[in-house]
This record gives C-alpha cells, structure tokens and sequence, in this order.
C-alpha cells in the first residue's frame, strides 16, 4: 500500500495525468467535432444544365463555346469561383455597359449559379469555390489579417474596406455587405481592376486571416463614430474644426463675458 500511495504521489504523476487528459481530449474532439462542410461535386446533370442556362443568358457576349468576344472575355479556365463571384453579387449579366460592371441584386437562385459555374469549369481547369473551412473567419487571425489587408488592399479598398475610387471612372467596391466566400473568390480570381492573389502571394491561411479581419470590422467602429471610416486625414480635419473651433467660441465668450 506504501508502495502505490508513492507512486500517487510522484512528482510526474501530475504531468502523466495532464498528458493523458489531453490525449482523451483530443480523440474525443476528433471524434464528435463537426467537419468542415464545401459544396457537392457536381454531377454531369449539373453540367449539361449549366450549359443550358449559359447558351440562353451568356453566350450573346461570351460567345456559343465560351471562347469570348470583342468586350467580352474568353471564360475557359477561369473557373467555378470567377463564375460563382460574378453571378452571384450581380455583376453578371451586366446591367449596362460601363467602366465596371456593379453589383446587384443576382439574376440567378443558387442552384442555377451552380450549375453555371459546373458548366464554365468543365472547359478547362481554374480556381474552385473555396470550402466552408477555407472561409471561417472563426479560424482566421484578425490581427495577421490586418497587417496583410494594409499591405495589399487597403491602396484600393481603404484601411478598413469601406472602398475607394480608381481611375477612369472605376472604384474599389466597399467590402461591408461581402460574404467571406465573395472576399475569398474575388481575391482568388481578381475581378475588375483587382489583382489575382494566387496561393503564392497569398496563402489560403492568409486569406482566410483577411477575412477574418474584415469580419471585425463589420461590428463597427468601438469608439463611437467612424466619421467616414476615411482615416486619419478625417479625424485630424474633426479635431481641429470642431475641437479649435469650440476653444476659440469659449475664449469669445470668456472675453465678452468679462467686458
């Protein structure tokens, strides 16, 4: 009995037991933690569907086989995820012809878009809709995510993704009312005037750090108003207007005040 109390009372047995906690832990986590969802492989349906939808809305611009026209791009090999970003914030079809086709309300329910996107990347290999994983800001770090955003985005978008104007009549588009999965394609695809950050200038951890970090940014600004959200050139405007302005109005009035 001497003996086990000892054993008890090792000075490991606190580690061996925290080890063995951790490793419970861990098989149970794997075992019971949800996984990750992404869409359904599309099935050759998908495909010859898509194909309809595309010859009766796309091909008028893009041409019968998707090989492109003047004004308009070839889309073999760009894709799903081209496909699946433009059609499904409303830039495509287009409205008008213009500097930059806007988003709108989308012309197209989901499963169409789908099906659309099956279509497109059955013409040659490109960027895939990125996975519900891929996209979670939950596992995202906001604070990489910043500092990765201000490097490469915020020249266009601003500092926190309010949007910005270009030349020529273009803009970069406020990033507020985009879904993860919008940000993630549209970095990976590079619409419009936007670059296309492969995994090479950008990791998918990376981008889903940016995501993360715009997600931070949609709770608003936490010390009051975000005067514009246009940065410091604003708030240096405010203080010395309003804060200048309120001093100088005091000394008036202490002045008039003491005649």
């Amino acid at each position: 009995m001497k003996a086990i109390a000892a054993r008890r009372h090792h000075r490991l047995a606190p580690v061996v037991l925290l080890l063995l906690a951790l490793l419970v832990t861990g098989a149970l986590y794997a075992v019971l933690a949800p996984s990750a969802q992404s869409a359904p492989a599309p099935t050759e349906d998908d495909v010859v569907a898509g194909e309809a939808l595309f010859q009766a809305n796309c091909a008028t611009c893009h041409g019968p086989n998707a090989e492109g026209r003047e004004g308009a791009p070839s889309l073999i090999g760009v894709g799903a995820a081209a496909v699946d970003f433009q059609v499904s914030t409303g830039r495509m079809p287009m409205q008008m012809n213009g500097p930059q086709a806007a988003a709108k309300p989308p012309q197209f329910e989901e499963e169409e878009i789908a099906q659309l996107a099956a279509y497109v990347a059955s013409l040659g290999p490109g960027p895939a809709i990125p996975s519900d994983e891929q996209v979670d800001p939950a596992l995202g770090d906001a604070a990489n995510g910043m500092a990765l955003f201000r490097t490469n985005c915020a020249m266009c978008h601003g500092a926190i993704g309010k949007g910005g104007a270009l030349s020529e009549g273009k803009y970069a588009p406020d990033l507020s009312g985009s879904t993860p999965t919008e940000i993630y394609e549209a970095m990976l695809t590079g619409p419009q005037s936007m670059p296309v950050f492969n995994d090479a200038n950008l990791t998918p951890e990376e981008k889903r750090d940016i995501i993360a970090y715009l997600d931070v940014q949609q709770a608003g600004s936490p010390g009051g108003t975000d005067l514009g959200s246009v940065g410091p050139v604003a708030e240096g405007l405010w203080v010395w207007v309003v804060g200048i302005g309120l001093l100088i109005s005091l000394s008036v009035w202490i002045g008039a005040k003491s005649s």
